[in-house]
């Protein structure tokens, strides 16, 4: 078995978009190739911060908690082949998330796919059609007009492919106060937008 830069593992709640409030084990594997301003979690951006584990070590300490869903995220997880990672979760019978900027090919057994999508590095087509739900992060007012970009784009692409996407807008968190009456507003003047906020954060937990 192959082995994984894993920076962090932790058995929480999911505190964004459409599973927000889900048990779910946590597996944040290091290394990033987009590396965002407003990022929370620069510290995983490089491999040396990470502890190299192998599949088997990993599905260890998932098979310590009772999760029934797995998300995988980063830094940027589809830096590497998660095929046989997600393999074996899924014969564990749980089910597996994974948080992407997309602007890799996605590998892996995905039973949900959110896509984050950066204005410093946009998504590759591929993952903007396997995508299960569309999170832009807000910081500024401009910001809506890139997703509506990537809104429209996604709507063109999966016209033949998936139904039922959602499409969420998250403030970026250091800039929440600020931004939020923002949101809150566009959502009601094009309301197939939905609001996203880390709850995690709110409720102060991992």
């Amino acid at each position: 078995m192959s082995n994984l830069p894993v920076f962090e593992m932790f058995y929480s709640l999911q505190g964004e978009g459409k599973n927000v409030g889900m048990a779910a084990y946590f597996i944040r594997l290091a290394g990033c190739n987009v590396g965002c301003s407003f990022c929370d979690e620069k510290k995983a951006w490089q491999t040396s911060n990470s502890k190299q584990m192998s599949i088997e070590s990993i599905i260890k300490e998932i098979k310590k908690t009772n999760a029934q869903n797995v998300i995988i995220t980063g830094g940027e997880p589809t830096m590497y082949d998660l095929t046989e990672l997600t393999k074996e979760i899924h014969d564990l019978g749980i089910k597996t998330f994974i948080e992407t900027s997309g602007v890799n090919e996605i590998t892996g057994y995905w039973d949900w796919i959110t896509l984050s999508p950066k204005q410093n590095a946009f998504p590759l087509e591929s993952s903007l059609i396997k995508a299960d739900e569309i999170k832009v992060v807000i910081a500024k007012e401009e910001d809506f007009l890139f997703a509506e970009r990537m809104k429209q784009r996604k709507t063109d692409l999966s016209a033949t492919q998936k139904s039922n996407i959602s499409f969420y807008l998250q403030p970026e968190y250091s800039q929440m106060h600020k931004i939020l009456p923002s949101i809150v507003e566009y959502i009601q003047q094009n309301p197939n937008w939905r609001l996203s906020l880390q709850m995690h954060k709110m409720i102060n937990v991992k």
